[in-house]
């Protein structure tokens, strides 16, 4: 899976998506949750402040203070529970202030006095070196006279001991809350995308020699299932197209050899006239050579409506390739002698295969007469008959011209020729390699070419072995 796949993407949104709303959730759970555990601790200390204002310090100017100071440590006992309670009466003067606690959480004697304030009750936070701090409720009352301050707090270690817990938590579960997002949203959109795989897949096994066969169509009545019904719609038009496409080369090419070869006759008696002169002798044979090239593109065009038509299958035989290759090979040679070309023959063990004998040859021939044509005088051509992979391979190289490699993915397309061939060899009509590979094709094989400017060409074709 590609970082720019469909997959990674929904995926990392689906899971990134996921894991911002729960990170957002847990911090807003932390601060409310915070917030709403010290704003209830600093209302319990405030309860208690105003509860020791009314029953103890309201009756100071009768009791006295010393009174208030024992009732408060007998009644609260803050030191056991951890608890820190301040008297104060005028000018600072400290009336009753509390002792260390039982956890030595804070030093009552060490929180500084509360600043100066105008309110009636008012709360703070104070903090007590590297510990917790001190979450402190205050009450000013005025009893016998004189005012008082009454302040009550506790630790918030609490608190921050449960707050710690929660980070862990959050800590520990957001990696794994991320991880099954990741893996759910992965699984839901691979299910979801399954469909696209299938069509993907059958629409690369779709050619021009199958158009008959169509995409899958998922019943999942959404729009990938209105997306396959319309491809399917597309490649039957493309089959109908193909099929006219067909059908006029097949017509216009079983039309035309007849014309032609009326043509060509008539020239040939013309040229054979007596008492004509040497001038017009020339041109018909000019005339007449055209004639004949046009005559060899109409046949090479007849023969790829017969494949197209699947002729071709209808007349299989069981030989040997190997002997197939060497006797064409040798046939050909005196066209490569005339220009010095050594043509080498390496040819084994026989190599038996079933197809089309008549049109195999013709592979031969034409990859035999390409590589020799393009291969300057001196050169070299090479064929080989072998098998590899459960394969019967036909290989034949030559040390020519070579072809650039932005042409290669089209050189077996119909007309199509390499512009410096065309311009080197004007008299073809780049039909050759299409019938190559219609024959191939045919006969359930398949070619493949490597190739490079100046260095020469290697065609490679693969035949299925005979049982």
């Amino acid at each position: 899976m590609t970082v720019r796949s469909i997959r990674f993407r929904m995926t990392a949104w689906y899971a990134g998506l996921l894991t911002a709303v729960v990170i957002a959730l847990g911090a807003l759970l932390f601060l409310h949750l915070k917030s709403y555990l010290e704003n209830t601790l600093l209302e319990t200390q405030a309860r208690r402040a105003r509860q020791i204002c009314d029953t103890l310090v309201a009756n100071v100017g009768t009791t006295g203070e010393a009174y208030v100071a024992r009732e408060v440590a007998a009644l609260y006992g803050p030191e056991k529970s951890d608890r820190f309670i301040r008297i104060t009466g005028r000018d600072g003067r400290l009336v009753y202030v509390s002792g260390v606690p039982f956890s030595q959480a804070f030093d009552p004697a060490a929180v500084p006095a509360a600043q100066q304030s105008s309110l009636a009750e008012f709360t703070r936070k104070q903090p007590i070196g590297d510990g917790p701090a001190l979450l402190i409720a205050a009450v000013r009352v005025r009893a016998g006279g004189a005012p008082y301050l009454v302040e009550v707090g506790t630790s918030a270690a609490p608190v921050e001991t449960l707050f710690h817990h929660l980070l862990l938590l959050l800590g520990v579960g957001l990696p794994v809350v991320a991880l099954l997002a990741a893996s759910g949203g992965y699984l839901l959109i691979h299910r979801t995308l399954r469909p696209v795989d299938q069509i993907a897949g059958k629409a690369e096994q779709i050619t021009q020699h199958n158009l008959s066969e169509r995409l899958p169509v998922p019943a999942t009545g959404d729009e990938l299932e209105s997306l396959s019904i319309a491809l399917n719609r597309m490649i039957t038009r493309l089959d109908d197209a193909f099929m006219n496409s067909k059908r006029f080369v097949a017509d216009a090419s079983h039309e035309l050899r007849t014309p032609l070869t009326i043509l060509r006759g008539e020239l040939e008696a013309m040229v054979r006239e007596e008492g004509a002169p040497d001038q017009q002798r020339e041109r018909l044979g000019g005339l007449l050579e055209e004639v004949e090239r046009l005559s060899m593109i109409v046949e090479r065009l007849f023969a790829l409506s017969r494949m197209d038509a699947g002729e071709a299958q209808s007349e299989w035989v069981r030989f040997d390739l190997a002997e197939l290759a060497t006797t064409t090979a040798g046939q050909m040679t005196l066209l490569a002698e005339d220009r010095r070309i050594a043509v080498a023959c390496d040819v084994g063990l026989p190599v038996m295969v079933n197809g089309d004998r008549s049109r195999l040859k013709q592979v031969v021939v034409n990859l035999l007469d390409n590589a020799i044509k393009y291969t300057p005088d001196g050169g070299a051509v090479g064929l080989r008959v072998f098998t590899a992979q459960g394969s019967a391979v036909l290989e034949v190289t030559d040390t020519g011209v070579g072809i650039p490699a932005e042409d290669i993915p089209r050189i077996f397309n119909r007309f199509f020729r390499v512009s410096q061939t065309r311009a080197q060899h004007p008299e073809g009509a780049g039909l050759g390699l299409a019938i190559v590979e219609s024959i191939c094709h045919a006969n359930r094989g398949e070619i493949e070419v490597e190739s490079a400017p100046g260095k020469g060409s290697c065609f490679r074709v693969k035949l299925p072995l005979a049982a």
